[in-house]
């Protein structure tokens, strides 16, 4: 849905930990490998210096820590029906983690279109 050089999206969120494995693998690439394989527009890995979740036990990266266990999300941003399209794919390999689905707009920041002269000015 465009309007005035914006556009409305979905952001898909799935929260993970550094541990969160898929086949021996860390499973934020899976995820990523498979929104590229899926077409989606773009998946970022954030990685966070400190949160806790379900087990209510509390990740850091502050330097007395010795916490190789930090929370990691994935962030993807598309149209929704692509977003809600690829749901099935991320429910292959997330389970029962914590995913969260936000409509954005992703405003056109570029100049503005070039208009043709009225009356062939």
């Amino acid at each position: 849905m465009k309007a005035s050089g914006r556009t409305a999206a979905l952001r898909l969120t799935v929260f993970l930990s550094e541990s969160d494995r898929w086949q021996h693998r860390p499973l934020s690439t899976e995820i990523v490998h498979r929104a590229h394989a899926a077409g989606l527009a773009g998946a970022t890995v954030f990685r966070g210096v400190e949160g806790y979740g379900a087990s209510s036990v509390v990740h850091t990266a502050r330097l007395l820590s010795l916490s190789e266990d930090l929370p990691v999300t994935v962030v993807i941003v598309d149209a929704e029906e692509r977003v809600r399209g690829f749901l099935p794919t991320l429910g292959e390999v997330a389970g029962e983690r914590l995913v969260t689905l936000e409509p954005v707009e992703t405003p056109r920041l570029g100049p503005p279109e070039a208009t043709a002269p009225e009356n062939g000015a």
